[in-house]
């Protein structure tokens, strides 16, 4: 079993992504409601060798055969908490020609030293998911060391001084973000930091909260025209999963659920996947109705609807 290295798993955005984990399950700065791995467990804005460097490198090795497009920094938190960024970005470069994107939440972009630590990304996603205090409290329940201006800071100081590619990640929940208010205030903040591309998101996997719910397709493309130029609306409502080297791994997860209820660890135990391949699986069958999920002492879990 993988331990630090995922996929690739098919993204709308990245083709095949082959997904590094530096941080230990939900190990990161904020505890967003949206968030499909579930709640926080460790809330920290601590910086650290999470994982050990030349191991996730020589799993990365092991898996450059299979040929993705680019290798992303992700995983189970936040990666810019992994304090050797720099080293890791810098060694995979030399080692491959493939692409390094990075997924952040933005939260820790004020620091210079993350910052620098990014720049020999060839493309950076940062999220942006309040346009002010109140909202960001709500939505993304930041630890206490951070506040929304901090957050906003670095979003616009790295877009100064970043040469690659960066993408701004707007994650649009119901009843929060999409009231016009909140709308026109993201708007503005977008218009400040100015990226290469804005890509609207939304509610599509069971989220940490079950009030955080998503909104269809066809209000994320009004919302899109909002911003100027036009956001991409990159929610994953149909065809990507469909892959058919994915389409084996979500079988075996099916096959799995049709015997007894599972939580997301105990199919990624219990298969030898990433928790985030088994998130992907979840989706999408969730989405063809082929799943009945139940809550039991706190923890969710599926089962295969007969």
């Amino acid at each position: 079993m993988s331990k630090y290295i995922f996929g690739p798993v098919p993204s709308r955005r990245l083709g095949r992504s082959l997904g590094v984990d530096l941080v230990p399950m939900k190990t990161c700065s904020y505890d967003c409601i949206y968030c499909q791995l579930g709640k926080t467990t460790c809330k920290t804005t601590e910086r650290k060798e999470w994982v050990p460097l030349e191991d996730v490198l020589a799993e990365l090795e092991g898996k450059l055969h299979s040929e993705p497009d680019y290798i992303t920094l992700s995983g189970s938190g936040e990666p810019t908490l992994y304090s050797r960024c720099d080293e890791l970005i810098d060694r995979i470069k030399a080692t491959t020609d493939v692409p390094v994107a990075v997924l952040t939440n933005g939260s820790l972009l004020w620091q210079d030293e993350v910052r620098r630590q990014l720049m020999n990304a060839d493309l950076v996603i940062p999220s942006l998911d309040a346009g002010d205090e109140a909202m960001y409290r709500l939505v993304n329940r930041p630890h206490e060391d951070l506040s929304f201006e901090k957050m906003l800071s670095g979003l616009i100081e790295f877009r100064r001084e970043f040469r690659g590619q960066y993408w701004l990640e707007l994650l649009m929940v119901g009843a929060f973000t999409v009231i016009k208010d909140a709308v026109d205030k993201l708007v503005e903040c977008v218009d400040i930091i100015a990226p290469d591309r804005v890509q609207l998101n939304t509610v599509t996997r069971p989220p940490a909260e079950n009030f955080a719910i998503g909104i269809s397709q066809n209000q994320l493309n009004k919302l899109a025209g909002m911003f100027n130029p036009p956001a991409q609306v990159i929610a994953d409502f149909q065809g990507t999963h469909e892959q058919l080297e994915f389409a084996a791994g979500r079988e075996d997860v099916l096959n799995l659920l049709r015997r007894r209820p599972c939580s997301t660890e105990d199919i990624a135990d219990g298969l030898g996947m990433h928790r985030n391949e088994v998130v992907k699986h979840i989706e999408y069958l969730s989405q063809q109705g082929q799943l009945l999920q139940t809550q039991t002492a706190g923890r969710l879990y599926y089962r295969a609807e007969e």
